[in-house]
């Protein structure tokens, strides 16, 4: 008689060690039972140092404990024997049956293997790419999108209630100067003899908005050249520049939120596009301008006021982020009454509890680290628990061609755009390169091997995996429904067995992912499961005469390919039937 599943056969193992605690040491019990998949197969399916934590309490030998709580452990029909090792390790190796059990979790579950109640349904909000609207998205851009998406997906799949967000900078002075750049290449289109800023945006883009702008506004927005007869070049430039947003705005009064408005729609469309194409959605858009127009931004700074937490000095108002770790004071208000941006983050954040987010997350690039303590500290300052906002950081991806190293800045328009990127590699390959290392790790991504067809491409290597599954069921020819029911029993060889275990920690790699924000981890565990997979199918045949075998063989490919489908769609990466 088959013994009966279980559903989490990590906890079942737990639960035989606590009771077995609870006859050696009952003193002990409450102690955290953890237990480690050991790196060599002999040293068994999972370690506990159970007994070697409890040497100082119980001033016994761990050695000695080891041996009294293999003697108390319970009976179990999953487990085949359990074993001391080294200096008080217990090695437990696990009855095959237990290991075959994971196929039917698999069916059983479909989609949702893998799937958990960690969170249990608290809200937590992901904020991640929030690039500045003044330019296309480039490839620094693309690992914030690949990494905030996907770890967006894997706490929705470990229970957590999840809204993905982009805060859209639409305010102040980067805004003006994509504004200004936009017109004067406008002008520019109108034939008016205007010099462009060093400053300014340069790139092909601007030029497009020019024109988009000449083509709905015809030459209503032309003005006399002479008012922007200011120096643009030399030491002064960016002091120029300002000189020349001023006379931009004085000499289309109104219409210069005419032109403001069409640049910033211009770009968030092809934002909006480009990450759509990508596969990265959202379920709020939200504008810092809105802050400042509805007034958040001022409450939020007269709350620090009232609190204390602000002072005054050479005419700019100050936040005290010292007094809470920060290097030094804040800003908040400069002399000429403008807030900075700090301020619209401030009330951003605070904006963000209030709308009743257990847990906010925001993925920055790794260059803003020095903005944690400042952030945190003026939450607190609000009386917000700055532990509930979470930092990612990601560091800069490196492109490379052919060995050297791509180029890119970005005011001169001289950068490598995330569409490129797709264009050349493709979204498969360029959602999972980016995420195939931890996020605040440096990434130096290689674009021919990402193109490449090889065992040495990982995306590849592992769509191969499922998609040699898919070949293998459609030279079949079977109902996939009916290997729910295959027997399982002469599933034993060693490549079986290792595949089955990685099956089995599938879902555990999901909720450890999701907790470590780590990406990574899933990327290399499809890996393992894809080398096991090919492993197992080159020195086995599937289709043989046996009834009983092939279906065994099958049902365990067909797991093995709904696992790499679902891994893969947590990535953001499609699973191929054919390839």
């Amino acid at each position: 008689m088959l013994a009966a599943p279980v559903t989490d056969l990590k906890a079942h193992l737990a639960a035989l060690f606590e009771s077995a605690l609870e006859a050696v040491a009952p003193e002990a019990r409450g102690t955290a039972v953890t237990l480690d998949r050991p790196k060599q197969a002999s040293h068994g399916d999972y370690a506990c140092n159970l007994a070697m934590q409890l040497s100082r309490q119980l001033r016994r030998n761990p050695r000695e404990i080891a041996a009294a709580i293999i003697d108390h452990l319970p009976p179990s029909p999953h487990v085949a024997r359990a074993e001391i090792a080294g200096a008080g390790f217990i090695n437990l190796f696990l009855q095959p049956a237990a290991k075959r059990d994971v196929v039917r979790r698999i069916f059983a579950a479909g989609d949702r293997y893998g799937h958990s109640t960690l969170g249990q349904d608290r809200r937590v909000q992901v904020e991640f790419v929030s690039a500045n609207p003044t330019g296309p998205l480039h490839v620094g851009h693309g690992r914030g999108a690949a990494y905030g998406s996907a770890l967006a997906s894997l706490l929705a799949a470990a229970g957590f209630n999840v809204t993905r967000e982009f805060y859209v900078n639409d305010a102040g002075r980067q805004m003006d100067i994509l504004a200004l750049s936009a017109w004067l290449r406008y002008l520019q289109a109108h034939g008016e003899s205007v010099a462009f800023p060093d400053d300014g945006y340069r790139g092909d883009y601007v030029r497009d908005i020019g024109a988009q702008l000449a083509g709905a506004h015809g030459d209503r927005l032309v003005r006399p050249a002479a008012i922007l007869s200011v120096p643009v070049v030399g030491a002064a430039a960016d002091a120029a520049l300002d000189v020349l947003i001023a006379a931009a705005k004085a000499g289309l009064g109104e219409d210069w939120w005419t032109v403001h408005r069409f640049a910033l729609d211009a770009m968030l469309a092809d934002q909006r596009n480009d990450l759509g194409e990508f596969g990265v959605h959202y379920d709020v858009w939200s504008s810092e301008q809105s802050l400042h127009t509805g007034g958040a931004v001022e409450r939020a700074v007269q709350r620090l006021h009232d609190a204390g937490h602000l002072y005054r000095q050479d005419g700019a108002l100050w936040f005290r982020s010292t007094t809470f770790g920060d290097e030094k004071d804040r800003v908040v208000r400069r002399d000429n009454g403008a807030y900075t941006y700090f301020a619209s983050d401030i009330a951003y954040h605070a904006e963000k509890f209030d709308r009743g987010f257990d847990i906010v997350i925001d993925v920055w690039g790794a260059d803003h680290h020095g903005y944690i303590a400042r952030v945190k500290g003026a939450l607190q300052a609000l009386g917000y628990d700055p532990a509930r906002l979470e930092i990612a950081l990601v560091q800069f991806a490196v492109l490379f061609r052919g060995g050297e190293k791509v180029a890119m800045g970005k005011r001169s328009g001289d950068f490598v755009t995330l569409r490129e990127l797709r264009e050349e590699v493709g979204n498969d390959a360029a959602r999972f390169f980016y995420v195939l290392r931890k996020s605040d790790q440096h990434l130096d991504f290689d674009l021919d091997l990402a193109k490449s067809q090889s065992n040495d491409n990982p995306v590849y290597y592992i769509q191969y995996a499922h998609a040699r599954v898919c070949s293998v069921l459609q030279g079949w020819g079977g109902n996939e429904a009916d290997l729910a029911d295959a027997a399982l029993d002469c599933l034993d060889s060693a490549a079986e067995m290792q595949l089955l275990q990685l099956l089995i920690d599938y879902p555990e790699t999901i909720e450890a992912a999701a907790r470590d924000f780590a990406p990574h981890a899933v990327a290399f565990h499809l890996k393992d499961i894809a080398a096991a997979f090919h492993s197992w199918y080159n020195g086995t045949r599937f289709l043989v005469d046996e009834p009983a075998v092939r279906d065994a063989r099958l049902a365990l490919a067909l797991a093995t390919r709904n696992v790499l489908r679902t891994g893969l769609t947590l990535l953001g990466v499609t699973a191929p039937d054919k390839m």
